[in-house]
């Protein structure tokens, strides 16, 4: 494949993740923080103070899972490297 085609791939890929995780947070907040009968046309105090949170830990955790996957990845990228260079494939 193309360097440049499969770069662009990654980019788009990556677009729809961030797209799904924001949908994925948005459901999840408003669910929790959000009664489903408003009663209000503005958000109150407490739900405003729920959502933040909610937001700021779904993100938190979000950015943990990516760090950890990206080190759990590279470690395998290692591994690989130091299996091929053991049987003389490299």
């Amino acid at each position: 494949m193309d360097p440049l085609r499969a770069q662009q791939l990654a980019a788009e890929l990556e677009v729809d993740m961030m797209a799904d995780m924001y949908n994925r947070m948005t459901q999840a907040c408003h669910r929790k923080c959000v009664p489903p009968y408003y009663k209000e046309a503005e958000l109150s105090k407490g739900e405003s103070v729920c959502l933040d949170r909610c937001v700021a830990k779904y993100l938190e955790v979000h950015e943990r899972m990516g760090k950890k996957l990206t080190e759990l990845s590279l470690q395998d990228e290692e591994l690989l490297k130091r299996m091929q260079q053991g049987s003389g494939t490299a």
